[in-house]
Order: C-alpha cells, then structure tokens, then sequence
C-alpha cells in the first residue's frame, strides 16, 4: 500500500504530526543517524532516555550522551524540546522580568528587624526556580561572599539570578556597600556564565532596583 513506508517527515508532511508515533516524531527532528547510527535506533535510545529521566529534567547532556548524536544534533533536539517546554507546557513558576515582578517574591523579608539577602534563581526563561535566604544580619548590614551566592545557583542550573535584600530602616537610600556587592556578584557571575539580571532593596511596600540607576 502507497504510503505505509513514508519516512517520518515524510508522513509528517501528509498525514500530520498526530499520525506519528513518539519515536517517529523523535526520528523526524534527528533526521539521519551518523556513521554506524540508524536513526530509527538513535530515537529509540532517545525515547528510552526521555522516559526515565523525564522531559522537564533533560539536559543537553542526556541528549549528547546518546551514541550517535553529536554537539550539532543535540543542539538541534534539544532547543526543540525546550522551545516545547516554554510555550507549550503549564507555567507554574512566576515570570521574573521586572523589578515588581521580584518584589512580589519578597514579602517575607520586607518588614524584617535585620538585614535579609536573597537569592532568586531563574531558567533561561527567567522563570522561578528558587528562593533561598543566603545571610541573615545586623539591622545595619550583612556580609555576602560570591560563593554563597553561585553555589546554589550552579545547583539549581540557573541562567540568571537577581538578588535582593532589605533596609530595616525604612529607609531606600543605596549605600556604598550595596553597589560593591552588587559589582561583585556581577563580576563573578560574568566568569561563571550565570547573569546578575537586578538587585533589589526593599523597604516596606517600596522596592528600588540597582540595575535601573546602572549599578
């Protein structure tokens, strides 16, 4: 029968992507296998992968570690799967784009007695990994490393991060301290790949954002 052994784009093509198992549409964005490769097995051992480890926790390196896909390949996929995520799945974590968008992840330390530093961690979509509280300090100032900083952010995979932190006194004036650390955290998120987006200081209901004075 016409058609019963249409390639995978080519039955995409006629048939719709509904037509399609989950290994052919696997096969449709692998397109060839390489040397030694058949490319119905590399999607196969793709599919297994995908199942085990799970769409939302793949990474670029699962998909490398598949014989017979390489870094242009994998790229390939998964930029696909991740575009997927992005626009296509539920979004349960908060969009973090702006400076009011942070502030609303702060309502726990912005009428604290001592000074609290957060850190926000964002995907490449700068959505909501986690909030961690990194120094709790006096009422006038904590100290913060760069270290406490990245180490959770290098946990969480992050592609950006913003920090924050309060002024129990009310008060929003940014102090000398406030721009050193921040250019800290900036310096060494530049060596490690992971961008500084903002960092906020709240007091009360009111926010000032560092990045917006170009600090």
């Amino acid at each position: 029968m016409a058609g019963m052994n249409d390639l995978p784009r080519e039955k995409l093509s006629k048939k719709g992507a509904a037509a399609l198992s989950d290994e052919e549409l696997l096969q449709a964005v692998i397109g060839s296998g390489g040397k030694n490769n058949d490319y119905k097995q590399i999607a196969k051992k793709l599919n297994a992968t995908i199942q085990k480890i799970g769409a939302d926790n793949l990474t670029i390196d699962d998909v490398k570690s598949i014989k017979g896909i390489g870094d242009a390949k994998a790229t390939i996929v998964f930029a696909a799967l991740e575009f997927w995520r992005r626009k296509y799945t539920k979004q349960t974590a908060p969009l973090i784009d702006n400076p009011k968008s942070v502030a609303e992840q702060l309502d726990h330390i912005k009428d604290k007695k001592q000074e609290h530093f957060v850190l926000l961690t964002l995907d490449g979509a700068r959505r909501l990994i986690n909030t961690r509280t990194i120094t709790i300090g006096t009422l006038m100032s904590s100290l913060v490393h760069p270290r406490e900083v990245f180490s959770p952010a290098i946990e969480d995979r992050a592609a950006s991060i913003v920090v924050a932190h309060n002024h129990p006194s009310g008060m929003l004036d940014i102090s000398q301290q406030d721009k050193e650390v921040t250019q800290r955290i900036r310096q060494a998120g530049e060596l490690l790949g992971i961008q500084l987006d903002d960092h906020i200081i709240v007091a009360g209901e009111e926010y000032v954002s560092l990045t917006q004075y170009g600090i």
